[in-house]
């Protein structure tokens, strides 16, 4: 990514994993800071980032190539803080609960456009992407294209203001009245 700015060259980022893995071995070898380390170096950087989750996207794994100034998200992928297994034990201790905390993470394509973390849903054709993975394909090209043109059009002062505008409204909710 140091040498995509260098030469200023956009970043994008594919993302499909699980989540980084949660054992005292991962922190030994230095897997969080890793992550952190990315975080704080994906916020300066002043070429156009666009990040894409194209299948699932989970955990630090997910969010240490997830800063951009533009979030993608295909229509059937997936994206979240913890799997709904993991959630379902830590809220409940029960993983059998894991269909609850599913809904209750929100980790749709359509929640997630709802709540603004990320910016474009993209449609899958056919039943799904794997199914037409050149369709797939051109779907993403399209969008990738489209959303550059208009990176392309701000100064790299202008990026890291809205990447730095986006990431701070993440975590804001709506309280109703039950």
């Amino acid at each position: 990514m140091e040498q995509a700015n260098r030469f200023e060259m956009p970043i994008l980022t594919f993302i499909d994993t699980p989540g980084a893995w949660a054992g005292i071995e991962a922190e030994r070898l230095g897997q969080g800071e890793a992550i952190a380390r990315n975080l704080r170096e994906m916020f300066n950087l002043d070429v156009p980032i666009i990040c894409t989750v194209i299948g699932e996207g989970g955990s630090g794994g997910a969010l240490g190539i997830g800063v951009g100034d533009r979030l993608l998200m295909f229509e059937h992928a997936v994206y979240t803080v913890a799997t709904p297994e993991a959630c379902a034990a830590i809220l409940w201790k029960d993983t059998s609960k894991a269909e609850s905390a599913c809904i209750a993470l929100k980790i749709t394509a359509t929640d997630l456009k709802a709540l603004g973390i990320i910016d474009q849903i993209l449609c899958e054709p056919g039943s799904s992407a794997h199914s037409d993975p050149l369709g797939a394909a051109a779907v993403l090209k399209a969008a990738l294209q489209e959303n550059l043109e208009e990176l392309l059009q701000m100064s790299p002062e202008q990026r890291r203001q809205l990447r730095y505008q986006k990431f701070r409204h993440l975590g804001r909710f709506l309280e109703r009245a039950v």
